[in-house]
């Protein structure tokens, strides 16, 4: 409605197109007693109210808003789901006194300026059914409560049966084959006879502690103490199952509806309190946009979304941990700092040419590994850090006919070779492919040939490591040389 509103008293509804014309999608209360109802075409409705007034519905922004609805209903349940277009469903059993809930919900929503139906019922169906229709009992209901297609409820009417009490009295196969096997399927979970339940639009956490106050809170250092305070209460239910967490979530629900969620992601398990607590100051520091706490959070929650198994650390009698945490913790502080996807680590991969032994993945993705080759202590190191992908191509002098590298010429600048070492011979993977490995470099280089690879340092102490593709003669009559890499 672009922020416009009508005179007082004015009807007003909201319209879309639908099924070729422009109908109702919602209704004000002075329109609902005029006769207007969802569903009619606007001409008609118009032909009945002249003086109504019309704006075109904003499907996005009713989503935008249940979305947001449905956030500050985490305070009731963790069992939430959004019946579109306009519906919430919440399982509020064993959450506390169910009509204490309700009366709570309702006040919530009339303050923020807006009206709605709520019922409580044995199942989601029911609830939804009797929200939306008005009435107190499923009896009354009538029989478009089922949610079937228009041509079955004009049949379902024309036959007599206008209410789920007509329905409900009569057999259950006679429906099914007059009307259709869906009748008794939805009757049946509307009268309660089918254990249904909803699919939360959040996953259960595994651990889950929260602490509510009766006078709201806005300051950083109380909101902070709380976190830490439910760190404190996490970590014990976490020892108690022999777990840790792995992702943890901090919703701060504000008085009037607004939910701030600061998550947070560790490399391994962890529970320690002061851990947590360090993290939570980092994110909150990095934060675009500050938290608001507006009149106050009344309710703060800690949630273990993402446990993995961690035994109780063992401690030396000196004194200290037998394993070492300090690169953990610091890649946890950097990945809350910079953003998990950047924080990132060697991963090997199963194969022996050398552009394709490791890649890069963020470090949480990347499990612990065995089999790297360590470089000998003072030892340099056997290949550079860096590959160029693709070789460059240069121009060398070397001993025929598989002799080493003696000058090499490359970006314009030439380079006289004083120390060698190799070589080291790679053969192409002729398992993987028909005719071995394959790369291009642009200048006609293909793939499939041994390389013989070389450690070379030039007159002015520079190394580099090239390698020449092809065996002399037995593979190609003029093998090619490329620069693969360059040593610190």
């Amino acid at each position: 409605m672009a922020g416009l509103a009508p005179p007082e008293g004015t009807p007003y509804v909201l319209v879309e197109k639908m099924r070729g014309a422009m109908r109702i999608t919602a209704v004000d209360a002075v329109a609902v007693r005029l006769g207007l109802v969802p569903g009619l075409t606007l001409a008609d409705s118009r032909a009945r109210v002249p003086e109504l007034e019309v704006f075109d519905a904003a499907p996005a922004e009713d989503a935008t808003w249940l979305d947001w609805l449905a956030d500050a209903c985490d305070r009731y349940s963790p069992s939430v789901a959004i019946d579109p277009p306009q519906a919430l469903i919440i399982d509020v059993a064993g959450c506390g006194d169910e009509k204490l809930i309700v009366r709570d919900l309702k006040k919530r929503i009339v303050r923020q300026g807006f009206t709605a139906n709520l019922a409580l019922a044995e199942t989601p169906d029911a609830a939804a059914a009797l929200a939306q229709y008005g009435v107190k009992k499923i009896l009354h209901l009538p029989v478009a409560a089922l949610r079937v297609d228009t041509e079955i409820h004009l049949a379902l009417r024309r036959a007599g049966l206008k209410t789920i009490g007509d329905l409900a009295s009569r057999p259950r196969a006679p429906l099914a084959a007059r009307f259709g096997t869906p009748v008794p399927h939805l009757l049946a979970r509307l009268l309660g006879e089918q254990d249904v339940h909803i699919v939360p639009r959040r996953a259960p956490s595994p651990v889950v502690v929260e602490q509510r106050f009766a006078e709201p809170i806005a300051r950083t250092e109380d909101m902070l103490s709380t976190i830490t305070d439910l760190a404190r209460q996490a970590a014990i239910a976490m020892t108690e199952q022999g777990v840790g967490g792995r992702c943890f979530e901090a919703a701060l629900f504000r008085s009037d509806g607004h939910v701030a969620r600061l998550a947070i992601e560790t490399g391994g398990p962890v529970r320690d309190p002061k851990i947590l607590d360090r993290l939570v100051r980092e994110r909150i520091d990095t934060l675009s946009d500050p938290l608001d706490p507006g009149f106050g959070y009344d309710l703060i929650r800690l949630s273990i979304t993402l446990a993995e198994p961690l035994a109780t650390e063992q401690l030396r009698l000196e004194g200290g941990a037998l394993t070492d945490t300090e690169l953990a913790l610091l890649i946890d502080r950097l990945g809350t700092r910079l953003g998990k996807v950047r924080v990132r680590k060697f991963a090997p991969a199963d194969t022996h040419i050398p552009e394709q032994a490791a890649f890069e993945l963020p470090i949480a993705e990347v499990k612990p590994v065995s089999g790297w080759v360590r470089a000998e202590e003072g030892e340099p190191p056997l290949r550079p850090i860096h590959l160029f992908d693709p070789p460059h191509r240069i121009k060398v002098v070397a001993g025929l006919p598989d002799g080493p590298p003696r000058r090499f010429r490359w970006r314009q600048t030439s380079h006289d070779v004083t120390r060698y070492e190799g070589p080291e011979r790679i053969a192409a993977e002729w398992w993987r492919r028909r005719g071995g490995h394959d790369f291009s470099d642009g200048n006609g280089a293909r793939g499939g040939l041994t390389r013989d690879y070389y450690r070379i340092e030039d007159m002015r102490g520079r190394r580099f490591w090239v390698f020449r593709h092809g065996l002399h003669d037995t593979e190609k009559s003029d093998p090619g040389w490329y620069l693969h890499g360059i040593f610190a």
